[in-house]
């Protein structure tokens, strides 16, 4: 790693309402590393890496690159000066070529001379060791090659100040593997990345350097052979957090909760998304179902949920046959239900607290006589939710728009959970939280699976997997490629199966 600061931002300052984003943070990154940022979810990241972009100006602070000071309007003065931004949810138009993306709004760019541009891509690739075809159509692509494809987009502008966020959310093992050899092969050749990432794991085994915010301030800037995933999880939250397993309890298969059979699921476009499934959830155990998003995970909690019709199999709950029963029928069997898309799928953001609690109650008698409900009731369900499950907001006339994502999951947990269910599915239950709103999150699904419910999960993050799972599945196209318990597989062998290369082998599917 060189000596030359390539990035200096000193005492930078920023202010929204109510909110002070930043308050005199320093950072700075050196040509040749891979530099970590951390934070909680508004720690102040995002809005740090959107000044340096020119996306927003700061309200004070000083920035400095390759030692010159300078003043930035617009994303187009940073990549002027080299500064180049990935962001997590990629910019392609998928009907068009990876040659066809790269040069996409460049103003020199008049007349597509495609050899000359295939040419150019090519040496690109070559150079930093990504290996894309330039005529090959985006929705041809994997997600990795996808942001491969962002990639070259930056360096083919020239840019050598890479910042990624959130960069392998949605990647398997083995393409975080690559993408970090490209960007440790762009970093050997005098570049700067920084990433933003909620992983641990990945910042001790690629960063060079890492910086911590906390509440929109500086906590620390260290090298990673001078800290550890607990410091770095303590300097986060400012309390110590627990990075190892969580569900320490063992699982007894004495009792059945749900047993699936050859299910299949088609998706909105009739086509095939879960394809011959089989397996058993068991009272007291959590089963973590690994797998790139997008291959039939959404569909089969659906299908489950009975949210989606089957094409095949059935669906047992108890011992009994629920294939054909309505969400309510299968809800009242003790069923809970997390969805992926918590904002579109579990509340309601224009309804109150209270409001959304009661959705899956407002029937019982106990708040229903008669067709008129019990308000008082009501509201003191949602008081009694916000207080065991320290759900931080206003009170139960607070509206869920409000709330921030840890405490609506949290919401929509004690709401799911407060029935006693048999069986929970949780989609993604801590996609885009921090690390102190994840730990409250699988605490619950711990709880949970310590008074005996069974918990199907499915996650893409595989520290989340090996956190909490008694079993781990992975999903592949539609099937499952193996089932194991979580102390006889590997972190490879689950990367392998999930880029559909080999089976997990050893136990049956089901």
């Amino acid at each position: 790693m060189s000596t030359q600061a390539t990035v200096e931002m000193k005492g930078i300052c920023k202010e929204f309402p109510s909110t002070l984003a930043n308050d005199q943070v320093d950072f700075t990154a050196y040509a040749g590393e891979i530099h970590a940022l951390l934070g909680e979810n508004g720690a102040g990241k995002s809005t740090l890496m959107n000044i340096l972009t020119g996306v927003l100006e700061q309200d004070k602070g000083e920035i400095w690159i390759r030692k010159k000071r300078v003043f930035m309007k617009s994303p187009k003065d940073a990549l002027s000066l080299g500064i180049g931004m990935i962001y997590q949810h990629f910019k392609l138009v998928k009907p068009f070529t990876v040659a066809e993306n790269i040069v996409l709004g460049m103003e020199n760019v008049r007349v597509l001379n495609k050899r000359a541009l295939e040419a150019q891509v090519r040496e690109l690739s070559q150079e930093y060791k990504i290996d894309l075809n330039p005529f090959s159509f985006i929705w041809q692509l994997s997600i990795g090659e996808q942001q491969r494809v962002e990639i070259l987009k930056v360096l083919y502008r020239r840019a050598d100040i890479l910042i990624l966020d959130e960069p392998t959310a949605v990647l398997t093992p083995e393409e975080v593997k690559e993408l970090f050899q490209t960007l440790r092969s762009m970093a050997k050749k005098g570049g700067t990345i920084i990433f933003i990432t909620h992983k641990m794991h990945e910042v001790m085994e690629f960063a060079d350097r890492i910086t911590v915010l906390r509440d929109g301030r500086l906590i620390g800037t260290m090298k990673r052979e001078e800290t550890s995933e607990q410091e770095l999880a303590r300097l986060m939250v400012g309390r110590e957090i627990s990075t190892g397993r969580r569900n320490r309890e063992n699982t007894v298969k004495s009792q059945e909760q749900l047993r699936v059979k050859d299910l299949t699921v088609l998706n909105d476009k009739r086509v095939k998304a879960v394809d011959g499934l089989s397996f058993q959830l068991f009272a007291g155990e959590i089963l973590g179902v690994a797998g790139v998003s997008g291959n039939g995970q959404k569909e089969l909690m659906e299908a489950l949920a009975g949210l989606r019709p089957r094409a095949g199999g059935q669906i047992f709950m108890g011992g009994q046959d629920i294939s054909r029963a309505s969400p309510r029928e299968r809800m009242d069997q003790g069923m809970a239900f997390i969805p992926e898309d918590r904002y579109g799928f579990a509340l309601v953001p224009s309804m109150t607290v209270m409001e959304n609690a009661s959705l899956k109650c407002y029937r019982d008698s106990r708040f229903n006589r008669g067709g008129v409900l019990d308000y008082r009731g009501l509201e003191q369900q949602a008081r009694e939710f916000i207080k065991e499950f320290e759900i931080k907001v206003g009170g139960p006339k607070s509206l869920v728009q409000s709330m921030s994502g840890g405490n609506a999951q949290k919401l929509i947990l004690a709401r799911e959970t407060a029935r006693e269910p048999s069986v929970i599915l949780a989609s993604y239950p801590v996609r885009g939280l921090d690390i102190k709103a994840t730990e409250s999150i699988h605490q619950i699904l711990v709880k949970e699976k310590a008074r005996g419910a069974g918990v199907l999960l499915i996650s893409e993050d595989l520290d989340e997997i090996f956190q909490l799972s008694d079993r781990v599945a992975v999903m592949y196209e539609g099937k499952l490629m193996g089932i194991l318990p979580i102390g006889q597989v590997t972190l490879d062998q689950i990367g392998m199966a999930m880029a559909g290369a080999a089976r997990l082998g050893g136990e049956d599917d089901g």
